[in-house]
C-alpha cells in the first residue's frame, strides 16, 4: 500500500509539474497572457483539441508537441497506479463479496453446500427442486452460472477458513453437505462447521471407508461413500432387478412432478394430531396413501409401523403414494 501510495503521489507530481511548464512555456515562449497560457496548458494536457487562441510560431508548435507526449505519459502512468490500486485492493471482488453477505443475512435454516464437483452439482440439482436455501462455497472459479435462482448464493472461496463459513451464515444454517475430493479437508469443514453451530446436521462425502469413522468424530452425522453406493447399486441390477426398477420409480426426482414419497414430520402434522396414534391420522381413507415407515425419536426406523404406534415430537412419518395421492397428503399438511 505505501508503494502504491508513493507512486500516486510521483503521478500527482508530474501532472502538476507538466501544467506549470505549460503555463510558463506559453506565456514566455509565445507571448500568452496569463489566462491565454494557462487555457492553452489544459486544454493542450487534455488532448480536448478546442483550437489555438492565437497562431504559434515554430517553437510554439514545438512546445505543443512535447507537451501533448508528456501528457500521455504521464495519463498512461497515472492510470496504471490507478488499476493496480484496484486490483490489490480487490474493489470489485469485495462489492460481490457485500452483496453475497446481504443475501445470505436473510437466510435462515439454509443448506450449506461445500464443493460444487461431480457431486456438488447432483446435490444442487435435487435442493433446487425442492426451493431449498443455499449457500455453495467453491474455491475455484466456477464455468458456469449457478446465480440465476434467488435461493442460491454462490461464495468463491476456502471452506476450510472459519470466516467464510461464518460469512455462509453458519451459525444460522440447518445443514451442510461437505462433497470435497479430499477427505482431510472434508474433515476440517465438518469439525470446524460443528465447533461453530453443534446443531448442525452435516453429511460429508469420503472416498476411503478408513476415514469414516473420524469424520463422525469430527461431528458429521451422515457419511457417503460414493464408490460404494455406485458398487451396491451394479450389483443390485443383477440380483435385484425388479426391486431397483421399482424403488427407482419412487424416486424423488422432482417434488412437483411425479412424487411418490413423502416424509412427514411432527411439526408438519397439525397440532391436533401430536402425541395421537397413526390410526388417529386416517390417512389412508382421506388422502389414500400408506404409512410405510417410522423413524423415531431415537433415530431407529420402523417398517410398517403399528397404527397405535404415537406420533412425538422429533419422530417422523414415512408415506408412500400416487402423485396425486401425495398432492392430497401435502394440501392436507399445507405442504408448499
Amino acid at each position: 500500500m505505501g508503494r502504491l501510495k508513493n507512486k500516486f503521489f510521483i503521478a500527482l507530481y508530474l501532472m502538476i509539474t507538466l501544467i506549470g511548464i505549460g503555463i510558463l512555456g506559453y506565456h514566455y515562449l509565445s507571448n500568452f497572457s496569463w489566462i491565454d497560457a494557462i487555457y492553452m496548458t489544459f486544454i493542450t494536457a487534455t488532448t480536448v483539441g478546442f483550437g489555438e487562441v492565437q497562431p504559434l510560431d515554430d517553437i510554439g508548435k514545438i512546445f505543443t508537441v512535447l507537451l501533448i507526449l508528456f501528457s500521455i505519459i504521464i495519463y498512461g502512468y497515472g492510470i496504471s497506479i490507478i488499476t493496480e490500486y484496484l486490483l490489490n485492493n480487490r474493489i470489485f471482488e469485495n462489492l460481490i463479496q457485500k452483496r453475497m453477505e446481504k443475501k445470505v443475512s436473510k437466510f435462515n435454516n439454509h443448506i450449506i453446500l461445500v464443493g460444487y464437483g461431480r457431486n456438488g452439482k447432483q446435490a444442487l440439482k435435487k435442493l433446487n427442486s425442492y426451493d431449498k436455501q443455499v449457500v455453495v462455497i467453491e474455491k475455484d472459479e466456477l464455468a458456469e452460472n449457478i446465480m440465476d435462482n434467488k435461493k442460491v448464493v454462490y461464495c468463491n472461496a476456502d471452506a476450510t477458513n472459519d470466516d467464510v463459513l461464518i460469512r455462509a451464515g453458519i451459525k444460522r444454517a440447518k445443514s451442510l453437505i461437505s462433497t470435497l475430493a479430499s477427505d482431510t479437508n472434508n474433515l476440517f469443514v465438518a469439525l470446524s462447521a460443528k465447533q461453530l453451530n453443534p446443531d448442525i446436521e452435516i453429511i460429508c462425502r469420503a472416498s476411503d471407508s478408513s476415514i469414516a469413522k473420524k469424520l463422525k468424530l469430527a461431528g458429521a452425522d451422515k457419511i457417503i461413500l460414493p464408490h460404494k453406493i455406485g458398487g451396491d447399486y451394479m450389483a443390485s441390477l443383477l440380483v435385484t432387478p425388479d426391486l431397483v426398477e421399482f424403488m427407482q420409480r419412487l424416486a424423488v426426482e422432482d417434488r412437483h412432478r411425479r412424487t411418490n414419497l413423502e416424509e412427514i414430520s411432527f411439526d408438519d402434522c397439525p397440532k391436533k394430531y401430536h402425541n395421537k396414534s397413526i390410526s388417529d391420522l386416517n390417512l389412508r381413507k382421506r388422502t389414500g396413501c400408506t404409512i410405510i415407515g417410522f423413524k423415531t425419536k431415537s433415530g431407529d426406523y420402523i417398517i410398517n409401523p403399528d397404527p397405535e404406534t404415537q406420533i412425538v415430537e422429533g419422530s417422523n412419518l414415512i408415506i408412500l403414494g400416487q402423485p396425486e395421492q401425495i398432492e392430497r397428503l401435502n394440501k392436507m399438511f399445507d405442504i408448499v
